[in-house]
């Protein structure tokens, strides 16, 4: 079992290659694109994409997603995310369709929210979860910097976290685990291409 000591070291050692194979990856990208999901946007969470050109029909995306809010009654969707994905372009890169292989890991803390994944509103969790699965995509291109992506995919996550009587302050109800498989990534993003 994990202990949240070693989560916290996996996350900086995890982070740690994740900086250095991205500052490789974009020493030799031939085009690169940053994006917003505005899906994400819509709930209130921050967020931020770039994808980077391997090869004619071959990119990494990597998209990262923040909200820090509290809202009226204590109720909350804090969290981060994580997505780092692998596409094949059957054109070409950034245009027309993908197929892609995306992993995630986030922690979060959410409090009087019904949210998928068996969350109540009458309770409060906090912590992590991780996972991946597969992924389809269309960018509808709209001038040579600008597109519109939309993308779907499905897969597995694991979710572990302290659970909590809303509002939080309450004793720990207990520790719990849950698996998922269905729904892992959802988008409509606003792409610029910037080389």
């Amino acid at each position: 079992m994990l202990t949240h000591k070693s989560i916290q070291e996996m996350k900086k050692i995890f982070l740690t290659l994740f900086f250095l194979a991205a500052v490789q990856v974009w020493s030799h990208a031939q085009r690169v694109a940053v994006k917003t999901n505005l899906l994400y946007d819509a709930t209130t969470t921050l967020n931020l994409g770039c994808e980077v050109a391997l090869q004619k029909h071959l990119t990494i995306d990597v998209s990262g997603n923040y909200n820090p809010f509290t809202f009226s009654d204590d109720k909350s969707i804090k969290h981060w995310l994580v997505q780092p994905e692998l596409r094949y372009w059957i054109l070409e890169a950034f245009n027309g369709h993908y197929i892609g292989l995306h992993g995630q890991y986030g922690d979060y803390d959410i409090a009087g929210q019904k949210l998928p994944f068996g969350m109540k509103s009458k309770y409060c969790y906090d912590g992590f979860a991780y996972g991946g699965g597969i992924s389809y995509g269309y960018q509808l291109y709209l001038s040579p910097h600008w597109n519109v992506e939309f993308t779907v995919g499905g897969g597995y996550t694991y979710f572990e976290y302290d659970k909590y009587n809303y509002p939080k302050g309450q004793q720990k109800l207990g520790k719990f685990r849950n698996h998922y498989w269905g729904l892992t990534k959802a988008g409509i993003s606003i792409v610029y291409i910037i080389r």
